[in-house]
């Protein structure tokens, strides 16, 4: 689905991206990692079309990405100025839409359909001022629902949001990703979120940023916020993210098994 070769990208005489690549199959969840200020939101940036990167390719279904995909869509970790607060929940989601060519009713009953998905079914006339901040970000999902992309993006989504809400957005992205077979590159700073909603874990390293890890999350499919978290897996497999987060990692070859495989 996604695949990404040497990528290189530099503000001025600071170079970020040193050489990155990876690749998604189709309706697997990929998390990303690294250390703070690495340039995860440079690469998803750059995956979006929205910024050219210095060098290297990326491909969309074969095709090379120079601008914005149509099949795309992103979820970023400022709801707040990711909604129109003018208009209704149901109109945000709708939004989109247009591009699809559907009238207004198709518009409209996609957006109920997409909200209800989310938890929000009775939420469609309610502004983005009513709500609090999870009920914003589930807007913001259920937009890109409505509008069925070939891939996923999100930057940090759940960052700004408490941790009751944090988890049953993890929990509503699983089964997002289970029931509708989205592909979906998650962007993250937290190395237990990594873990819990991944089927793979790509480590990054300090910038000039390159791949240091790429790890097979083998939990399975149904997972639980208290009962996955206690698995000795879920420990070890956090444990090793951040012993990589940290340095221990090359950054110059990529572990595409599992921890378990290894113990």
């Amino acid at each position: 689905m996604l695949k990404i070769t040497d990528l290189v990208h530099s503000y001025g005489p600071h170079r970020v991206l040193g050489g990155v690549s990876l690749s998604v199959a189709e309706g697997e969840l990929v998390s990303v990692v690294g250390p703070s200020g690495c340039g995860k939101s440079t690469l998803l940036r750059s995956v979006a079309g929205l910024i050219r990167p210095s060098g290297g390719r990326i491909t969309l279904g074969g095709r090379t990405v120079e601008r914005t995909p149509d099949d795309l869509a992103i979820v970023f970790q400022d709801y707040s100025r990711s909604l129109f607060p003018w208009m209704s929940a149901a109109n945000n989601v709708a939004l989109p839409l247009r591009r699809k060519g559907m009238d207004r009713k198709q518009r409209r009953e996609a957006a109920m359909a997409a909200l209800d998905q989310v938890g929000l079914a009775d939420a469609g006339n309610k502004y983005p001022w009513e709500m609090s901040g999870g009920m914003q970000q589930r807007v913001s999902i259920a937009r890109a629902l409505a509008y069925r992309p070939s891939l996923l993006l999100m930057d940090e989504p759940f960052g700004s949001v408490d941790a009751q809400t944090r988890e049953d957005l993890e929990d509503l992205v699983l089964n997002v990703c289970a029931h509708h077979g989205m592909t979906i590159l998650l962007i993250t700073h937290d190395i237990d979120e990594s873990v819990y909603v991944g089927d793979r874990v790509v480590v990054l390293t300090k910038s000039p940023t390159v791949v240091a890890a790429d790890l097979v999350i083998d939990l399975g499919r149904t997972r639980d916020q208290i009962a996955t978290r206690q698995l000795d897996a879920f420990v070890r497999l956090r444990a090793e993210v951040g012993r990589l987060i940290r340095g221990g990692g090359t950054g110059h070859t990529t572990e595409s098994t599992s921890v378990l495989e290894k113990k």
